[in-house]
């Protein structure tokens, strides 16, 4: 399974991406506004930086002004993902940019219903928001656990693209259903390095270490 980072934060992009860990990029107009900065200089900027897929949205609601915001978000690069909302134009949309060869994520996924139809459009990705299904009483999983198995009746070359992660567990539970991406904020990202009794294991080896110098002061590597 993949893993997107869902950023448009410099510092986090370089250092998860030195780690090796992260696939590619999603970002959308509510990331860029928390960085304060430039958005089409940050855009370009964060697509340059990544060799994996940078997903870059349309504010553009007609069919029109959508074509002509994703061509331009297309001409930042080659690894570009046109982020589209799942609407009647958005679809449209999708089927003339993957006429074009153009890569597409259809974003604000709900349900299965709409799963199908952006895949048939030509969606790259589809995303499904499984953390906003949960703050509202649904079980955002089986959201994914419907869309994984018909996507895999079918010849569907769409990638399942888990967004909206809440918690480590969500992105475990996507992978044993076989999302093919999920894309988490970096907390999220860190909380899975991390582990208290990775942590307090540690603690002890070089605590051990430190007193077995004491016996041999020589030693060193």
């Amino acid at each position: 399974m993949k893993i997107f980072l869902d950023t448009a934060n410099f510092e986090s992009i370089q250092k998860y991406l030195e780690l090796g860990v992260v696939d590619g990029i999603t970002t959308n107009p509510s990331l860029l506004f928390k960085e304060n900065s430039d958005p089409i200089d940050a855009m370009k900027k964060i697509v340059k930086m990544v060799d994996g897929p940078v997903s870059l949205e349309v504010v553009a609601t007609d069919f029109d002004e959508i074509m002509d915001e994703s061509l331009k978000l297309a001409s930042y690069g080659d690894n570009v993902v046109v982020k589209i909302p799942m609407t009647a134009d958005g679809l449209k949309a999708v089927n003339a940019l993957t006429k074009k060869n153009i890569k597409t994520n259809v974003t604000l996924i709900f349900s299965a219903n709409q799963a199908l139809l952006a895949s048939k459009a030509g969606a790259t990705y589809v995303s499904p928001f499984i953390g906003r299904l949960d703050d509202i009483g649904h079980d955002g999983l089986s959201l994914i656990s419907d869309i994984v198995q018909i996507f895999s009746g079918y010849d569907f070359s769409t990638q399942v693209l888990v967004a909206s992660i809440r918690h480590p567990i969500h992105v475990i539970e996507s992978a044993k259903l076989g999302a093919d991406v999920v894309t988490l904020p970096p907390e999220i990202l860190q909380k899975m390095i991390h582990h208290t009794l990775t942590d307090k294991g540690l603690d002890i080896f070089l605590n051990d270490w430190e007193k077995l110098k004491k016996g041999f002061p020589n030693i060193g590597f």
